[in-house]
């Protein structure tokens, strides 16, 4: 009788464990990103629209900044949390004493310059003229890096800087010779003045010659330590909301687009839709940074080449993810 009342009491303690276990309030994340267009709120609004943060445990509440302001307030610890958290970004902010890590890869490198010049064909056509970019991004300095390959020299550049909302707008009021810019902002552009030239940036052969590989990891969550220890539980159901939501966009990119851009026109959104499609240019490729230490180095000592990074960065800038 004894055992059978036991059997009866565990499961109802199971039951209501169960029950307390779904009550749980999912744990708050502030999350600081840029503004769109931008890669770092790409994954943001389908996140939040499908509920892949409260279903993995957290709350995310995402804060967007200009770049200039995001690296600033992310530095400076107001916020523990970064979404477009660059390697170029966080190997400097480490080599300047602040103590962050990159948890994991949400983009691989890519970028663009666009123009409508007739004059302007390569690179080094752009010496001496105005181009407009977001040289706050570290998209820019990696374009920085891919010019010096094909000999052209970008301090000979006359940069106008402007926030990445801003590129889109130069671009299609033909305000300076070039444009500098990535995805998404590229295909938006593209989709409103499919006139416009891209000049050839040989990025898949110039990163093959440096490195032996094809991979750049370039864009993605980035924490502070002293959180990052504090918190070790509560990354890798972060990390589950961000890859869910790749998954689901890679699965769904019509009804993605709507999400990503829902002020475009239909035209807008087809664009981004086929840009998911492709990936090529997108690169979306969600992985933890322990599982791509040999590239991301490799993005480090591109830094370094072009004095961006006066030092190497510390091992520690490369999370270590828990064990499967």
């Amino acid at each position: 009788m004894m055992n059978r009342y036991s059997v009866v009491l565990a499961c109802v303690g199971m039951l209501f464990s169960t029950a307390a276990s779904r009550g749980q309030a999912p744990e708050p994340l502030s999350i600081v990103i840029f503004g769109p267009p931008s890669l770092g709120a790409f994954l943001p609004p389908v996140i939040k629209a499908q509920r892949f943060d409260e279903k993995n445990g957290v709350a995310i509440k995402f804060e967007e900044r200009t770049p200039d302001a995001y690296t600033a307030q992310f530095n400076s610890g107001e916020f523990q949390l970064g979404g477009s958290a660059s390697l170029l970004t966080v190997g400097l902010a480490d080599i300047r004493g602040v103590k962050v890590t990159y948890l994991f890869n949400l983009f691989d490198f890519w970028g663009a310059v666009v123009t409508s010049r007739p004059d302007v064909k390569t690179l080094k056509d752009l010496e001496g003229k105005d181009l407009a970019a977001a040289k706050g991004t570290t998209n820019y300095v990696m374009f920085d890096w891919f010019a010096r390959q094909l000999g052209a020299d970008p301090a000979k550049f006359s940069v106008i800087n402007t926030a990445t909302p801003g590129l889109v707008g130069y671009a299609l009021a033909d305000r300076a010779a070039a444009v500098q810019l990535w995805e998404p902002a590229y295909t938006t552009l593209l989709s409103k003045k499919s006139d416009m030239r891209t000049i050839d940036l040989a990025i898949a052969d110039s990163w093959k010659k440096f490195t032996g590989s094809r991979n750049i990891p370039y864009l993605g969550v980035a924490a502070h330590i002293d959180w990052a220890e504090k918190n070790q539980k509560l990354i890798p159901k972060l990390y589950a909301a961000y890859k869910e939501a790749s998954e689901w966009v890679t699965a769904h990119p019509d009804e993605a687009s709507k999400l990503i851009a829902p002020k475009g026109t239909p035209d807008d959104q087809k664009a981004i839709a086929d840009l998911i499609r492709a990936n090529d240019r997108l690169g979306m490729n969600v992985q933890w940074a322990s599982d791509e230490r040999k590239e991301i180095n490799s993005v480090y000592a591109a830094g370094k080449s072009i004095a961006f990074l006066p030092a190497d960065p510390s091992a520690a800038t490369i999370y270590q993810a828990p064990a499967k």
